[in-house]
């Protein structure tokens, strides 16, 4: 006869602890275990005051009943609590019990002590119930964050969300339409017109040199324009026929801008640039930069820097007051040309005009042919010297005309208006991170394609974001250990 467990140490049968016994007999008393002779031994220690002896059989068959959750034969409910307690119970046996305190898990909490921290995970002062001290302390730390972190939940969420909004804002389109709509950043009110060269050229074809200065200036025109929401309108100087003479390129400059002005009917200021102007600080926003605070960044005065010796104001009594005033009405709102001046005088290369009706007059009369087939040969800057006459004879286009310093929109380098040395209110500081070099003159004895490749690699290096300058500064120490090595394996 096999037995599913260890027969008594006692001897005919029975246990030794009272708290095994059962109050069966051999006569059969209760129970569903049967008779006690016909089933196995019997206990000789008493269980109850009858003198009753439990038999294995019977203990056996009781404790059946109990794991079955049944009930005794007398209808009472065992400790089982029916089929779903049993099971319940089961289950409940294995899942780990949590337990966070001060004190840890002891051997003064349960009843037997080979039972301490079965089966149970502690979190708290006593570390881990059979871990090591270490992985208690891990636990311990672990456990105190997450205390924390769901007593600040609240918080945690208001500051995650704002995150998730910023990332959103900057790496999905977002930020663009922002700062294109005209209600916001209002990036559509500026159109940047950039006079290139595609075709070739009036008096000869364009070569590598200049097809790759082209290439350079207008994707940098490109990459500003997208990063601010602005309009940008390349314009072909060398294909249109408007007119039939060898002195018609820069005098397109005036109908070009007047038909983009009806292209943008809904714009308001309008950015001329030559193809030889680099845009060195994009981080620069034409409304931070200038227009924000107009009246700060331009000046009416022409005395305050005047290479033409141009006389200002004009005197004439029969004129009004705001022509004789040498600011005009003092109003920014007023301001409908801003241009900036260098050592020989006004400089289109890069200049703001306004819609207005005033702009509409002045390019009437200086898009007039009479200007440019009787005056091209006398006006050697061509366009530009038909505006500063206009401006030194015709009292009505003072008061409308600022001028802006020419570093802020317009710096030289050093070899443009070099025949008095560097003027630091002329040429490009690299120091003060002046916002466009415009290489100008370049085509008569410079280089413009090393010009235009310097500050192209100068702003790049300038405008490096963190991750890019570490990358440099990792590979400056490289190379100035390299030549460490190379100098030491010379000497």
């Amino acid at each position: 006869m096999s037995l599913s467990r260890s027969p008594s140490p006692q001897r005919g049968g029975g246990w030794s602890s009272p708290g095994l016994t059962a109050p069966y007999n051999s006569s059969g008393h209760g129970g569903r275990g049967g008779s006690a002779a016909g089933s196995g031994r019997t206990s000789p220690v008493p269980a109850f005051a009858n003198g009753a002896n439990v038999t294995w059989a019977t203990a056996q068959a009781r404790s059946a009943e109990v794991l079955r959750g049944g009930g005794r034969g007398d209808g009472s409910r065992t400790r089982g609590g029916g089929f779903l307690g049993g099971h319940w119970r089961r289950i409940s046996i294995g899942l780990p019990q949590w337990r966070s305190g001060g004190g840890g898990i002891g051997a003064q909490h349960f009843a037997e002590k080979e039972k301490l921290g079965r089966g149970r995970w502690n979190i708290g002062g006593g570390g881990v119930s059979g871990g090591g001290g270490a992985r208690g302390k891990v636990m311990q730390i672990l456990a105190f964050f997450g205390r924390a972190i769901w007593r600040m939940r609240l918080r945690l969420a208001i500051v995650l969300g704002i995150l998730l909004l910023v990332l959103g804002f900057y790496v999905t389109p977002l930020h663009r339409l922002y700062r294109r709509s005209s209600y916001l950043g209002g990036g559509s009110k500026y159109v940047i017109i950039l006079g290139a060269n595609q075709g070739g050229g009036v008096m000869e074809w364009k070569g590598p040199r200049e097809w790759a200065i082209e290439r350079d200036s207008v994707k940098n025109k490109k990459k500003y324009a997208r990063k601010w929401g602005y309009e940008l309108e390349i314009v072909d100087m060398s294909t249109k026929k408007r007119y039939a003479h060898e002195w018609r390129e820069s005098w397109e400059k005036v109908d070009t801008i007047r038909n983009t002005m009806r292209k943008y009917p809904n714009a308001e200021w309008f950015w001329w640039l030559d193809l030889n102007t680099f845009i060195m600080e994009p981080s620069y926003s034409l409304q931070a930069h200038i227009f924000n605070n107009l009246g700060e960044n331009t000046y009416r005065d022409i005395n305050v820097y005047n290479p033409l010796n141009i006389s200002h104001p004009l005197t004439e009594e029969y004129l009004d007051p705001e022509t004789r005033s040498t600011v005009g009405d003092g109003d920014p709102s007023s301001i409908n040309l801003i241009v900036p001046q260098d050592c020989g005088g006004f400089n289109l290369g890069s200049f703001f005009v306004r819609r207005s009706a005033w702009t509409d007059r002045l390019f009437d009369i200086w898009w007039d042919p009479v200007g440019y087939e009787q005056k091209h040969m006398q006006w050697e800057h061509k366009e530009q010297d038909a505006l500063e006459s206009m401006y030194r004879n015709q009292p009505w286009v003072r008061p409308h005309v600022a001028f802006a310093p020419q570093r802020r929109i317009n710096s030289f380098p050093i070899g443009a208006c070099s025949d008095n040395g560097p003027d630091p209110n002329i040429h490009y500081q690299e120091q003060d991170r002046d916002f466009v070099v415009n290489m100008a003159g370049c085509e008569w004895g410079r280089d413009c394609w090393g010009e235009m490749y310097h500050f192209r690699q100068l702003s790049n290096r300038l405008n490096r974001n963190p991750w890019e300058k570490f990358k440099d500064w990792i590979s400056d120490g490289i190379q100035a250990a390299r030549n460490r090595g190379k100098e030491d394996k010379k000497s």
